[in-house]
């Protein structure tokens, strides 16, 4: 289990990306939560396995269609646990 919280930047907010976001880790099994910050970024917080915490930050990168990433900075942190993934 690891625990990794990421910021993204460019244009990520009224894009659906937290909604996406959600259904994505639920679909994964990663636990966390996503919240909006407002300078415009998105925060997150992805714990699960290696691989579907990895999947998460490739899809952080991306976001939903319509959302431009310019740039994800990653944090490791150490896991707390968490399951279910909210939106906050």
């Amino acid at each position: 289990m690891i625990r990794r919280r990421v910021l993204v930047s460019g244009r990520v907010q009224g894009v659906f990306f937290r909604d996406t976001c959600r259904r994505v880790a639920t679909a994964a099994g990663v636990g966390g939560w996503v919240r909006n910050l407002p300078d415009g970024r998105v925060e997150a917080v992805f714990e699960g396995a290696d691989a579907d915490v990895a999947r998460m930050l490739d899809w952080a990168g991306q976001g939903p269609r319509s959302a431009v990433v310019t740039d994800v900075a990653v944090h490791e942190e150490p896991p707390e646990g968490l399951t279910g993934f909210t939106v906050r």
